[in-house]
């Protein structure tokens, strides 16, 4: 009997995946044996260490390409710079956790690797180039965050938060799960390589595709709950409230990214041949994200719900640009925007950690009322981030907008940018209403530490205002001067993201 040769693997391809999820895994034994409890935050400040050392590992990386695990993982600069920049949401989401838990008396060792974990399946789908690899890594992902969103036990928002999470998470999953077997059962493969190639030969294009047109269609509703795209949101505003602060930040941004980057890959390597059809899907699903998020928004008056919202809003607008990948831009574009919504959507969650006190009060819009006059750096750092996602300039959010409306016109998309431009202006107002809350009207509320220093009888103008620790502030910081400088000075980074192509053939 002849033998196949099995072709070698490269394991240098996953190396950061490796140090993440290996990391992780030391971590929960370290955790466990040699970190006291009164200690945990040492085991957040070892998991910072293992996603630095993950990025550090990536550099000699750059500028090489590489189709590993019998085609099922790729390695490029498209998947390198996704994965610097789940990273760097890794590390300000556990250096905004830090402080958090034990103020919130919620702290538990678990909960870094388990970070850790969730990056890891993020990675893993940013360089899968197989359904049934991005299937594990969603369901790694996936099973991290149904345990972060309800890590704040016994808070019962919090547990409804997980429930939701893994209800309609199941769902999505029996989705995706019997779309692959769909594809597969009319491609022989799930491979997106080999999908491709066989959707680009005479028989296929001569022959009926409605098994896999249905397939890909269950693929993208599985992918749609992940993002939040309308009308598959509705579980988005009850899950980031209920969640820990620093959990709903992490998912707005890390989520949503790796679940657009595994979009990108199996639109431009296995549905190429099929874009007439999946535009105008797609283009419907993204204006209705965009009136949906931006609209709901107007109406709510608790932060948490309209950064929800908000992040809705967003994901049509990322969406555009994943439309766009047939023009020059599209792909930097997407690079680029996932970038500067990361750096300004967590930002703005670290401002409401910040104002956050014990038991997690729901922030209202009136708490943001005279924050000018009471923590002026919060109110600057939250006026940026305010700023920037609604696209004004100089912020980062202005430079991405711009980068995917670009790219979407050039793809022949100019009725999306339209509707993009003016659902722009409609985000504009509950933005901006926001920094008018903080810098032109005066605090008429008392909060619970004010009422605490009038008792005790020391300075209201001292324990009025929220104590900033040293992660969280780091954090605040580092997206505030990030949002600022890729407004400022986008060139490197467009350089960066212009030298990340994909892998178009194994």
């Amino acid at each position: 009997m002849e033998t196949i040769p099995i072709p070698p693997v490269d394991w240098s391809a996953i190396t950061p995946i490796l140090v993440v999820i290996g990391w992780a895994t030391a971590l929960l034994l370290i955790d466990v044996f040699a970190i006291p409890q009164d200690r945990k935050r040492v085991t957040g400040y070892l998991a910072i260490v293992g996603l630095i050392v993950a990025a550090l590992a990536a550099i000699p990386l750059w500028g090489t390409s590489s189709v590993t695990f019998s085609d099922m993982l790729v390695l490029d600069n498209y998947s390198l710079t996704l994965n610097w920049i789940f990273l760097l949401v890794g590390v300000l989401s556990l250096a905004m956790a830090l402080d958090y838990l034990p103020r919130q008396e919620i702290e538990q060792g678990e909960f870094y690797p388990l970070i850790m974990f969730a990056v890891g399946g993020m990675m893993l789908l940013a360089q899968g180039t197989d359904l049934i690899v991005l299937f594990l890594a969603v369901e790694l992902l996936s099973i991290t965050l149904y345990i972060l969103a309800g890590f704040a036990y016994p808070r019962l928002a919090s547990e409804e938060a997980a429930m939701k999470y893994l209800l309609l998470g199941a769902f999505s999953a029996g989705f995706f799960v019997y779309g692959i077997a769909l594809i597969y059962g009319a491609t022989g493969t799930a491979n997106l390589f080999a999908i491709g190639e066989h959707l680009a030969s005479p028989a296929a294009a001569n022959g009926e595709n409605t098994l896999l047109l249905v397939g890909a269609g269950m693929v993208l509703i599985a992918f749609g709950f992940k993002v939040a795209l309308a009308p598959f949101h509705m579980w988005t505003p009850d899950v980031y409230e209920g969640a820990p602060t620093p959990v709903t930040a992490f998912m707005s941004v890390g989520v949503k990214g790796a679940a657009f980057a595994a979009m990108l890959r199996i639109l431009a390597l296995a549905l190429p041949t099929l874009r007439p059809t999946w535009v105008v899907v797609l283009g419907g699903l993204a204006i209705l994200t965009m009136l949906v998020g931006n609209i709901a928004a107007i109406a709510q008056t608790n932060v948490k719900r309209m950064l929800a919202y908000s992040s809705i809003g967003h994901a049509g607008y990322i969406l555009l640009a994943i439309m766009a990948i047939d023009a020059e831009r599209g792909v930097q574009g997407f690079l680029f925007y996932m970038l500067a919504y990361a750096l300004t959507n967590l930002g703005a969650f670290g401002v409401v950690i910040a104002l956050e006190q014990k038991d997690e009060a729901a922030w209202s819009l009136n708490d943001f009322t005279g924050l000018w006059g009471r923590q002026p750096e919060l109110a600057i750092a939250m006026a940026i981030f305010m700023l920037s996602l609604a696209g004004v300039p100089p912020t980062a959010g202005f430079v991405g907008k711009f980068y995917v409306f670009t790219a979407a016109w050039e793809s022949g998309l100019g009725w999306l940018v339209l509707v993009g431009v003016l659902t722009s202006a409609v985000a504009a107002f509950f933005y901006l209403r926001v920094i008018v809350r903080m810098f032109m009207q005066e605090s008429t509320y008392v909060t619970e530490a004010t009422a605490e220093a009038r008792v005790v009888g020391i300075s209201e103008a001292k324990d009025a205002s929220p104590l900033l620790y040293r992660g969280l502030a780091s954090g605040i910081t580092v997206a505030a001067v990030g949002a600022i400088l890729l407004g400022l000075i986008p060139t490197p980074v467009v350089v960066l993201v212009e030298r990340s192509m994909l892998a178009l053939a194994p």
